[in-house]
């Protein structure tokens, strides 16, 4: 691959850089001292400042109002917005609506993309996408109870689903329900475009994660279904696609998840390097071998954010170049070793805070409570590796090695 950064994005980049630490690094003190719902005017004050600098919804489709960044250059773009929480948001490139935009794009019917796909791109409305269940296992999408069972011409949708993210406020949800119990494994669920005023569609709670349950867009919401009627007007592609649509989606989202992760790293790295550059030493030289065990911290920590972050763009290089099938293999190794990566350079972060990093008073201990899941959404660290040595093996069966 090219390792050129083109001019086009070194400006845009810049741009949002100056951005983030001007508008939005100001507003995290607010953020994790308020409620999300409280500070939505404050926020849209910034996402309209972002759509007259022409910087909306970078990945997303131009014919829709998005800048139309290829995977490669939405890599540099998440890497700068992952840098505070908010940034994401602010830019109209947020999960799970980045995801649900893409598959619409893609699956979606005329009617279906002006009516839900427009003004999420717009940023006039969210959706939040329903398919983990609470009785089933997450790593594995094939495994699921909630069913769509067709009368006359609705599809009546019951079963329990959680870490419906950003469902309080949302528009519309993308369930994924059993069609077809009947059919080969792959081809039972489809996804449905449920919009949230439905009856029967019943928000539960939003599931306080470590002691926090957020709200609105922060929320992760627990929902029944329960005699959800809708039209089959509303399947999202074909009927029994819903494993092949989820596999589309999880591709590219969980290298977005890594591409935002590295902008985690490069915030507390840059105050771990803050922090430990000002620790005084004792006159009697005891916090020396201290000094010394951070130095070491800081140059694992540099390696292993530089080899993530060439591992993931070489991943999106990949993905735009030969397509998604053939990154699968690339697509489960950054998974997990950045999640890995980014969880360790948190958690060294917060130690070289020592007390500070306990408190809100910084940024780094929302970052640790909240990203601790990475390794667990969008397929668990174990279920990766496992699927990723399973295809390397595969490579050496009936090979002769000298």
């Amino acid at each position: 691959m090219d390792f050129e950064i083109p001019d086009k994005i070194k400006a845009i980049t810049e741009m949002i850089d100056e951005f983030v630490d001007k508008e939005l690094i100001p507003m995290e003190r607010e953020f994790l001292g308020k409620d999300f719902r409280a500070m939505l005017p404050a926020l849209q004050e910034k996402r309209d400042t972002v759509k007259k600098m022409e910087l909306w919804a970078p990945n997303h489709p131009k014919e829709y109002g998005g800048m139309g960044l290829n995977l490669v250059e939405h890599a540099f773009v998440s890497e700068a917005l992952g840098r505070t929480p908010i940034g994401h948001y602010v830019f109209g490139c947020q999960a799970p609506d980045a995801g649900n935009i893409e598959i619409l794009h893609l699956h979606g019917t005329q009617e279906q993309k002006e009516k839900y796909l427009r003004p999420l791109v717009e940023g006039r409305i969210r959706s939040c996408f329903s398919m983990t269940e609470v009785e089933m296992p997450g790593s594995n999408p094939v495994m699921m109870e909630t069913t769509a069972i067709k009368d006359g011409a609705d599809y009546v949708i019951n079963g329990q689903k959680w870490y419906s993210s950003s469902s309080d406020g949302a528009e519309f949800a993308i369930v994924m329900a059993v069609t077809n119990p009947d059919a080969p494994t792959y081809l039972q669920a489809s996804m449905i475009i449920v919009p949230c005023s439905t009856p029967g569609f019943n928000q539960v709670r939003n599931i306080p994660v470590m002691g926090e349950a957020g709200t609105d867009y922060t929320g992760h919401g627990e929902i029944l279904y329960q005699n959800c009627r809708v039209p089959q007007k509303n399947l999202l592609g074909g009927e029994g696609h819903g494993f092949v649509i989820a596999q589309e989606r999880l591709g590219p989202g969980r290298i977005h998840h890594c591409m935002r992760w590295i902008g985690i790293c490069n915030r507390c790295f840059d105050l771990m390097c803050s922090r430990a550059s000002k620790r005084a030493i004792s006159p009697d030289g005891k916090t020396l071998a201290t000094r010394q065990i951070i130095q070491a911290w800081i140059s694992e920590c540099a390696a292993n954010i530089q080899a993530a972050r060439l591992m993931i763009l070489n991943t999106a290089w990949k993905m735009e170049k030969y397509g998604n099938k053939a990154a699968r293999q690339d697509v489960s190794m950054i998974k997990f070793f950045t999640a890995n990566v980014m969880q360790d350079v948190i958690d060294k972060a917060l130690q070289v805070h020592g007390g500070l990093g306990m408190t809100d008073d910084i940024i780094i201990p929302f970052f640790y409570r909240h990203e601790r899941a990475a390794r667990i959404y969008d397929g668990a660290d174990e279920v990766h590796k496992v699927s990723l040595a399973r295809r390397i093996l595969r490579e050496y069966e009936g090979r002769e090695i000298r």
